[in-house]
């Protein structure tokens, strides 16, 4: 039985609320409506519950009115001990491989929508279904100039100066920021929001760079298990930050255009 509710921060999407029940129990309650997304996040979660070890709410109910899901213990700053507790359930994540990049169906990141046709081709799935198509929608809603738009285009038709493909696609998360990471006394209790595909994870491991989630700790750690490859600092990490930096543009405008226009500028575009 319900005892009360309270509302918690976060829900780019909808409203997040604790529903705290008569026996003590807890959950977490989303709340949306038509084309909200919250179908496809439940899904999701759903999905990484099945497929992987990484630590997710278990969903009790999902349609794009309410997404009702357990609730995980947070709270915590993000320290050395959590950080290298991600890395290693990242890296496992990232063993998990698929026969295509993209994803059997679309999914959402932000409520916005993830096109993902599978694709042979990395980079060709990066420049098509990230980049241009964020860039295009985010172009329509007014919030991205036309003349950033066309340096966006002149930077997708070059991509392949600085990206190689990957040996083979890898499940990520797809929405790395802190505001997705529980942590309770120096573990991680869950990740929630994902927008997953299978990809090039590196794409995910510059996510985690861009509002300062993870840092050293976690990359020392995550190379003990899978050892990056050079110039990824350098180059690759601020090319592949445009697309949530796209994305940003699309629902807030703002000064996340000048930031995509400072990564053109230094790409050449």
């Amino acid at each position: 039985m319900l005892e009360r509710t309270r509302p918690l921060s976060g829900g780019c999407v909808g409203d997040v609320a604790l529903v705290e029940l008569a026996n003590g129990g807890k959950l977490v309650a989303k709340l949306g409506g038509a084309d909200s997304g919250l179908a496809r996040e439940g899904f999701m979660l759903r999905y990484l519950a099945e497929r992987s070890s990484l630590p997710v709410p278990e969903v009790l109910h999902g349609d794009d009115n309410l997404l009702l899901m357990e609730y995980r213990p947070s709270g915590d700053r993000i320290d050395g001990s959590a950080e290298r507790h991600a890395a290693d359930l990242v890296a496992t994540l990232h063993e998990i491989s698929g026969p295509s990049f993209g994803f059997e169906c679309d999914t959402v990141i932000g409520g916005l929508p993830q096109p993902n046709p599978p694709a042979q081709s990395w980079l060709e799935f990066f420049r098509d279904q990230r980049l241009l198509d964020m860039g295009r929608r985010a172009m329509q809603t007014g919030r991205l100039p036309e003349s950033v738009m066309a340096r966006l285009e002149c930077m997708a038709a070059k991509l392949d100066n600085w990206i190689e493909e990957p040996a083979r696609p890898s499940l990520i998360h797809g929405d790395m920021w802190g505001g997705n990471v529980l942590v309770r006394d120096g573990r991680i209790t869950g990740f929630i929001d994902p927008a997953i595909y299978f990809a090039d994870p590196e794409i995910e491991l510059a996510f985690t760079t861009l509002f300062a989630t993870f840092g050293d700790t976690f990359f020392a750690r995550y190379q003990e298990h899978r050892p990056m490859h050079p110039g990824f600092f350098e180059a690759r990490r601020d090319l592949y930050n445009l697309y949530p930096l796209l994305v940003h543009v699309h629902l807030f405008g703002g000064s996340y255009v000048n930031s995509v226009a400072r990564t053109l500028t230094r790409f050449g575009c």
